[in-house]
């Protein structure tokens, strides 16, 4: 005779209880691994300054000594002889040198916030590149991100300082081509794209970097954290944590990255950003909350940011 049904349901709620939990707890793990990935990212910024380097020689031995760390950590396999992909290392390497430029050039605020408004140039040419129609909230998205990003070019006249403010607008177009390149492969080989867009930077680069190679002993350590620590290390926390939380969460906690970038800017180095730029940076991000919130069966992808 077989054991009794409420045995046998004792059981069975105390698997699927022991299982739920199980799932919680790794949910949990990975919301942490994304909010440290995405607190490791922000520092980009102050670190960045710190470097007494030419921007150009920044990003190079940055990208380089990732791309080692990346190698090393990841050893992806995922190359995919596509056009696609291909956009994917190029923009990828593109994002990395226009978001160094920025941050030398104009304020961390500017820097960061323009660069995040590349979610608002995915919204706007998906329907061109991957065919998806574009809905009522993205429109109302974009109009609003929009008027955010006009803020940051509204003021003072400062020909360095826009300059950098139209980098990081590049960078941000550059990561929508990224994103929506990964789309376009379902995804597939982000990884490879991350760690070959890090070569690729560093390869071409190198012809800027001269005649003086070398870098100061403090430079060196802030270069070797933003390569293993900031770039490759909070890349590998993303990748963790990804595999268990909802695109939807991870793209709300990756916020965590363009509102402390500033902080630690102003903290650590006293850079005190525009109110137009504080102001239009929340409009940016409020608008970007807004539509990955809204109810959507394809939400705003959760795509590592390359700075």
């Amino acid at each position: 005779m077989g054991p009794p049904d409420a045995y046998i349901h004792v059981i069975a709620t105390h698997r699927w209880s022991s299982h739920s939990e199980r799932g919680r707890m790794s949910e949990r793990r990975g919301t942490l691994a994304i909010a440290a990935a995405a607190l490791l990212w922000s520092t980009g910024g102050a670190a960045i300054k710190a470097v007494d380097e030419p921007a150009l020689k920044v990003a190079c031995y940055r990208a380089a000594i990732a791309a080692l760390t990346l190698l090393a950590v990841l050893r992806p396999r995922g190359w995919r002889g596509t056009p696609a992909f291909a956009i994917a290392i190029v923009s990828y390497a593109g994002c990395l040198t226009t978001f160094v430029v920025a941050t030398k050039w104009t304020t961390a605020a500017n820097a960061i916030f323009l660069q995040y408004s590349g979610v608002v140039w995915v919204l706007l040419f998906s329907p061109v590149v991957l065919h998806e129609p574009l809905r009522g909230r993205d429109a109302v998205a974009i109009a609003i991100a929009f008027v955010g990003m006009a803020m940051f070019f509204v003021g003072e006249l400062d020909v360095g300082g826009r300059a950098g403010d139209l980098f990081a607008l590049l960078s941000g177009v550059l990561f929508a081509a990224l994103v929506l390149s990964l789309r376009r492969e379902r995804e597939r080989g982000a990884e490879a794209a991350v760690t070959y867009g890090n070569v690729l930077a560093a390869v071409t680069l190198l012809p800027f970097v001269g005649p003086t190679f070398g870098v100061s002993a403090r430079s060196a350590l802030i270069l070797a954290f933003l390569g293993v620590v900031q770039i490759a290390g909070a890349y590998a926390l993303f990748v963790r944590g990804i595999k268990t939380v909802p695109a939807t969460e991870a793209s709300l906690i990756g916020m965590l990255e363009p509102i402390a970038n500033p902080i630690w800017v102003f903290l650590l180095l006293g850079e005190q950003p525009r109110l137009g730029s504080i102001v239009g940076g929340l409009v940016v991000l409020g608008a970007i909350a807004w539509r990955t919130l809204a109810s959507d069966p394809t939400p705003v992808p959760a795509v590592a940011p390359p700075d």
